[in-house]
């Protein structure tokens, strides 16, 4: 598809549009500090410990400790971001997750990188795959994933202005910059309508937000329109627009880059079952660990390419007929 593929100069890693952000927050804001669990450089939160070593708090090789110390800064009227990889974060510290970030309502805010099967190589033991499930169920916790890196920024002035615990889900690999019309905004519990449909609605959250769009643009070529709607607000979501995705499609494809249990599509089938019932096909990884690989041959083994989401689409659009 010439003219549609974003060049390498074009994309950034969700992680470095992270680090880079919590720079400028932390020149902006005094009440920024940042913990982390020894993988600073993996991370990019480094860029923030140079910058501001007496704000920066590296907890070594202890997540369960770096939660609970996050927690302490919060309730002492600091923002803290806390980092570290997303297993570890809302994996191995999810009890901490819950009963001291989630149940107290800390204001703090837990920025997982390398999520995902698109870690790549690191396998099944760091490509966590459940934790918008496990994060998502906790009360209080607001649950964010970003796009791209022009998101990222947003979403994580977004999570520095509200008050209250906050996952943001951020990968390792450069994505694409999403073609905007106008610069991004976002707004927590808003989604973002990167175009509409007539045919079906491609709803994507993350890496699957450019896939749902090259999908789409193919589609379009053989005569299907489908609208392909951003989700990064995971929890809260954006009911009004799942309603109105439907009604004006009839046809709905979740995509995203997590096992389709209790993740984006499982979110969304909860809010047309009680408000607009309407046939929806699930893409994300299917009651499956992911193992080691390159990114490409990853997307491709798990169904997470283009061409699947255009399979969904016509699988979903023939349900309605």
């Amino acid at each position: 598809m010439a003219g549609i593929v974003v060049t390498s100069k074009d994309k950034v890693a969700t992680r470095v549009a992270y680090g880079e952000t919590l720079v400028a927050l932390g020149r902006e804001h005094a009440d920024v500090v940042v913990l982390d669990a020894d993988l600073a450089c993996s991370t990019m939160t480094e860029k923030f410990s140079k910058e501001f070593p007496d704000r920066f708090f590296n907890m070594g090789i202890a997540e369960q400790n770096l939660i609970d110390v996050g927690c302490g800064f919060a309730l002492a009227g600091k923002v803290p971001f806390v980092s570290t990889f997303a297993m570890f974060a809302v994996g191995k510290a999810w009890e901490q997750v819950r009963n001291s970030a989630g149940h107290m309502l800390a204001n703090i805010k837990i920025c997982g990188t390398h999520a995902g099967i698109s870690l790549g190589e690191d396998a099944a033991t760091h490509q966590i795959l459940e934790d918008l499930a496990t994060t998502r169920v906790i009360p209080g916790m607001t649950v964010l994933i970003p796009s791209d890196g022009p998101e990222t920024e947003a979403i994580i002035r977004a999570a520095y202005a509200y008050h209250g615990p906050v996952y943001v889900r951020l990968g390792r690999p450069a994505l694409p910059v999403i073609p905007r019309e106008q610069p991004v905004t976002f707004q927590i519990g808003k989604a973002e309508w990167l175009r509409e449909g007539k045919d079906a609605t491609i709803i994507a959250c993350g890496l699957m937000v450019n896939q749902a769009r090259l999908a789409a643009l193919e589609l379009e070529a053989d005569g299907l329109s489908v609208g392909v709607l951003n989700m990064s607000s995971i929890k809260p979501i954006d009911r009004e627009a799942i309603v109105k995705a439907a009604r004006d499609s009839g046809a709905i494809v979740t995509a995203e880059e997590h096992n389709i249990l209790g993740g984006l599509g499982s979110a969304v089938c909860e809010v047309l079952a009680e408000e607009l019932p309407t046939p929806v096909v699930r893409v994300g990884t299917r009651d499956t660990y992911g193992e080691s690989g390159t990114l490409d041959d990853l997307l491709t083994k798990y169904g997470l390419m283009p061409e699947d989401l255009k399979q969904a689409v016509r699988q979903v659009i023939g349900k309605k007929r």
